[in-house]
């Protein structure tokens, strides 16, 4: 499930292999991208922006995509078979004469003008994994609608930038809070924010995301797909509701989601986590 520390990690990895180079192929298989054609451009950076990524050319072109639920970036070798899922999935495919960068299943793709960019993620928040990260302005965002659900808080990218469902289980486990109490039931939100902060980083390098102390592949989370299986700290079973429309909204305000977007499950320990 793609989060901030997955996009930050697909961003780098594009970056890599594009930037600096000029493109021998693109393929936009979208109808509003019908006519669009990157080839001979060069390809100047790939940036991550919570749970954007902006993929600029020369020309002053972006090219804005977003994973959404299932989609992903996959890279090829030249003569290397596409196995990231079948053709009719694929959405873009840029290349170059080294590698191939293939979009299957993006959900958003556009291009438009990096002058422009702000149209699509000027209302984010402060991005976890971003260069001008906020703690301070996190926390105001957050506490600016104390009766607000805690896990819908923190799923809104207007809030802060790159946590998703998992990181939202996870978090307010950490924080001893269930998510459907109030955000004025939070006792330190200052520490939730670093905690945020400091989960993205740490796993934005791993291809295992991992909030606990343990390695093993079944507890690795505390809380998030845990739904009927014992709470890892106290042993009660964990249990697994959907969030309401307002969490998709605050979210689908990032991505253009529908206000009922599949998905949006929350886990919590009832023992562990009182007040929802």
């Amino acid at each position: 499930m793609p989060e901030g520390d997955t996009v930050w990690r697909t961003a780098r990895l594009l970056h890599e292999a594009l930037a600096g180079r000029r493109l021998t192929r693109c393929d936009l298989r979208v109808p509003s991208l019908a006519t669009a054609d990157l080839t001979g451009r060069e390809v100047t950076e790939v940036v991550p922006r919570g749970k954007h990524l902006l993929t600029r050319v020369e020309g002053g072109l972006t090219l804005h995509s977003h994973l959404r639920m299932e989609g992903a970036w996959m890279l090829y070798g030249p003569g290397a078979p596409w196995r990231g899922g079948p053709g009719h999935q694929i959405r873009a495919v840029l290349g170059n004469a080294g590698r191939t960068a293939v979009g299957y299943r993006l959900q958003v793709l556009e291009l438009l003008r990096t002058a422009a960019e702000d149209r699509v993620v000027g209302h984010l928040g402060p991005d976890l994994l971003g260069p001008g990260w906020d703690p301070a302005e996190t926390e105001r965002r957050l506490l600016a609608d104390p009766a607000r659900p805690l896990g819908e808080a923190l799923l809104d990218q207007r809030n802060l930038a790159g946590i998703g469902n998992v990181y939202k289980s996870e978090l307010c486990f950490l924080a001893g809070v269930s998510p459907y109490a109030p955000v004025s039931a939070l006792p330190e939100p200052a520490r939730l924010v670093a905690a945020a902060r400091r989960l993205l980083v740490a796993n934005r390098d791993r291809a295992a995301r991992t909030t606990t102390p343990s390695r093993r592949p079944d507890r690795r989370l505390w809380v998030y797909g845990r739904g009927g299986r014992p709470c890892l700290r106290c042993g009660t079973a964990v249990r697994r509701r959907a969030q309401g429309d307002a969490a998709d909204a605050g979210n689908g305000a990032d991505a253009g989601a529908p206000p009922t977007e599949p998905g949006r499950v929350t886990y919590w320990c009832p023992r562990c986590q009182p007040g929802g």
